[in-house]
């Protein structure tokens, strides 16, 4: 018996220290074991956060890219102060848009639109001498199939300003000035800057926005102060006499700056207004019109002013329809200071256009996603607009010196696919609506022009079909 529980207590020694030895090694399998799970926890959790970076600059906040490409087939017809015609049935062109946006995660983004716009087949006329590379416009014209910078800026915004509740933004580079308010419905954008009522062409400048809602009892209101330079008066590189971008005396520093107010924006009814003033303005003097190696003259300076009621909506609850109608109105007036001893739109004096705006936008009755637009608008004897960049082949329907009337049917086909169909009309009272601001601009009733030995356009007609697909 003795004997039996002695070899039992052994066995039972042996068997806890057998258990001490196990426990302990396992303690230390399972500490090793953490540490290493900790440190693949720590890698996953880098290597995560490594592809959330590269997705999101592949796809995400840093760099976005959307596609807008347009086929466009018009139908135009010019009628003469004579009664004869010009015409065009089949002016096919294609326009790309590749719109991009670069967000860094500091406050400050990039915009940019790289663009061409080209008829179809190669262009005979030399389109030189019509201005069709002029810089305002180079974008809107239809020419060649290089890629050119439509739009380049960074926009930096901020929640307080000078320790006040005001979100602001400031902003600097080629501007998104084509395509405003007024313009951006029948085109079915979304607006761009400016009141296209009044300026409608690309620029490089600079913007700074104050949104003003929260520290005055105007709902919605914000300002923006815009200022930008149209033409410079630096000379080329590689000139003759090596002094590459020096001023150039021939010719001066074209200027503009403006103010965009809106006192009242309710998600429904607003209410905007745009000053600007531009000086140096370019133009030739009547002894130049003759001359094709003619070039141009500082003929003074014009100021334009612009107010534009527009409704998201009218009414409340009155009908579906009109829960989802668009209406916009405006008035504009522009006024001319020329320079002595020159004159402008053929005048010495100052002298005062006008111009109004009525549009509407409405859900077309006969298809459940369409929409229908009607369009008007009036321009005074000295009516002066820089709108030279509209997406119209016949001319800114909106500097008409006369009446230009328009309807317009936008109709998506998919997702990314849509089709329009557009009729443009604009009767001309007076000569020079398209021209630039010298003595070319100069307004003359048809009998005028005629016995002047003129034979201006007295009314063109534009029928557009257009395939776009946007994504």
């Amino acid at each position: 018996m003795k004997k039996t529980v002695i070899t039992l207590s052994v066995l039972s020694a042996f068997a806890l220290s057998a258990n001490a030895t196990s426990n302990a090694e396992l303690q230390k399998e399972l500490t090793d074991l953490k540490s290493l799970v900790a440190k693949l926890e720590k890698k996953i959790t880098k290597t995560d956060k490594k592809a959330g970076q590269a997705r999101t600059m592949a796809n995400g906040n840093h760099l976005k890219w959307d596609v807008d490409f347009r086929t466009t087939l018009d139908n135009i017809e010019y009628t003469k102060a004579d009664g004869t015609k010009s015409k065009n049935s089949s002016l096919f062109t294609n326009r790309l848009f590749l719109n991009l946006k670069y967000d860094a995660g500091d406050k400050v983004r990039f915009y940019g639109t790289l663009s061409f716009n080209k008829a179809f087949g190669q262009t005979l006329t030399n389109d030189s001498a019509a201005y069709s590379y002029f810089d305002w416009v180079t974008n809107e014209n239809a020419h060649d199939t290089n890629l050119r910078v439509k739009e380049a800026y960074w926009l930096y915004a901020n929640n307080t300003f000078l320790g006040q509740p005001i979100s602001w933004t400031a902003s600097i580079g080629r501007r998104p000035s084509v395509d405003g308010l007024g313009a951006n419905f029948r085109e079915g954008n979304k607006r761009k800057s400016a009141i296209a009522s009044t300026v409608n062409v690309e620029f490089d400048g600079a913007s700074f926005k104050w949104n003003l809602d929260k520290v005055t009892p105007l709902t919605g209101s914000w300002f923006k102060l815009c200022m930008g330079r149209g033409l410079t008066s630096a000379k080329p590189r590689f000139t003759r006499n090596g002094d590459d971008y020096a001023k150039d005396d021939n010719y001066i520093n074209s200027n503009m700056i403006g103010a965009i107010f809106v006192p009242y924006d309710d998600g429904q009814y607003s209410l905007h207004t745009n000053y600007a003033k531009a000086n140096h303005m370019i133009g030739f003097d009547q002894a130049d019109l003759a001359n094709p190696n003619a070039t141009f003259k500082d003929v003074g300076d014009l100021d334009l002013a612009t107010v534009m009621f527009k409704a998201d909506g009218i009414g409340d609850g009155i009908s579906d329809f009109l829960d989802d109608t668009i209406f916009f109105a405006s008035y504009s007036q522009s006024k001319t200071h020329p320079k002595a001893g020159h004159t402008m739109l053929g005048s010495t004096e100052s002298e005062t256009g006008s111009s109004v705006l009525v549009g509407m936008q409405m859900p077309c009755p006969i298809t459940d996603d369409g929409r229908f637009g009607i369009e008007f608008n009036k321009g005074s004897k000295y009516w002066r607009s820089m709108t030279y960049g509209e997406d119209t082949v016949i001319g800114s329907k909106i500097a008409a010196r006369g009446t230009a009337k328009e309807v317009y049917w936008i109709k998506p086909v998919t997702k990314s696919l849509s089709m329009s169909l557009r009729y443009t009309q604009i009767d001309y009272d007076y000569t020079g609506s398209n021209a630039f601001f010298g003595a070319e601009g100069t307004p003359m009733t048809m009998a005028q022009a005629q016995a002047n030995g003129m034979n201006p356009v007295e009314k063109a007609k534009d029928f557009r079909i257009v395939f776009r697909y946007k994504y």
